[in-house]
């Protein structure tokens, strides 16, 4: 039987937008995953409510990846019903009978520079590999010094077969620079968002007008927030 190889893809994805993808697609690539996960967050810590519902995250990721072999969704998180993290749905993962081998948390290199940071660190790092991926202005050869500590399990993507304990898997490939906050704010100022989401996603967000002017009172948070370490998927 072929090995479980299984990318892990969290995040608010509120909404769900090509950088995301792009992340995803290069570990994919670079590792040999057998299959991608996408799970969206139900509460992040930290920062308010996702502007969206959870039916409208949840309906723009599966547009997204409809198209795409080997990626589902798992709705695990929203089931919980609490505040979402990256240490109890690799937990959840464990329970349900994978290895911590078998599963790639993947995040972008300016997500996992906070990792000192996130709930349960450092035994989060025993729970899965973490594939990190460089972002715009992000790339990953600046993570063993930024993170020195953890200098020593960082290995380059052609070392995963070899692995027999979890690792930090560095790779270096093109993400588009694109952020939700970015999203948001150019939807509800009714600038176009061609090419910053998939076009389906694109059509579902004008449909419904998730991020219009009428949503002003929630986004105009969004230039206050900030980076928050430790939710399921620590990129905007």
């Amino acid at each position: 039987m072929t090995a479980r190889r299984i990318g892990i893809l969290g995040g608010t994805f509120d909404p769900i937008h090509c950088g995301h993808l792009d992340l995803g697609q290069a570990a994919e690539s670079a590792l040999g995953l057998t299959g991608i996960i996408a799970i969206p967050s139900n509460i992040p810590p930290h920062r308010p409510q996702p502007v969206a519902s959870s039916h409208h995250r949840f309906a723009m990721i599966a547009l997204a990846i409809g198209g795409l072999a080997g990626w589902r969704i798992s709705d695990l998180e929203l089931r919980v019903g609490a505040t979402s993290f990256t240490t109890g749905t690799l937990q959840h993962l464990h329970d349900r009978g994978f290895a911590a081998t078998e599963l790639f948390f993947l995040s972008g290199a300016d997500a996992f520079a906070e990792i000192e940071s996130w709930r349960d660190f450092p035994a989060i790092l025993d729970r899965a590999h973490f594939a990190v991926v460089s972002r715009p202005g992000f790339p990953v050869s600046g993570l063993p010094g930024r993170l020195p500590g953890l200098a020593a399990r960082m290995t380059g993507p052609s070392g995963a077969a070899t692995r027999s304990t979890p690792s930090i898997f560095l790779i270096d490939a093109p993400t588009a620079d694109v952020s939700a906050t970015a999203i948001r704010l150019r939807s509800a100022s009714g600038e176009s968002i061609a090419g910053l989401v998939p076009p389906a996603v694109r059509q579902h967000i004008e449909q419904h007008a998730l991020y219009s002017a009428a949503s002003a009172g929630e986004l105009g948070a969004d230039a206050q927030r900030t980076p928050t370490a430790g939710r399921l998927h620590g990129q905007d």
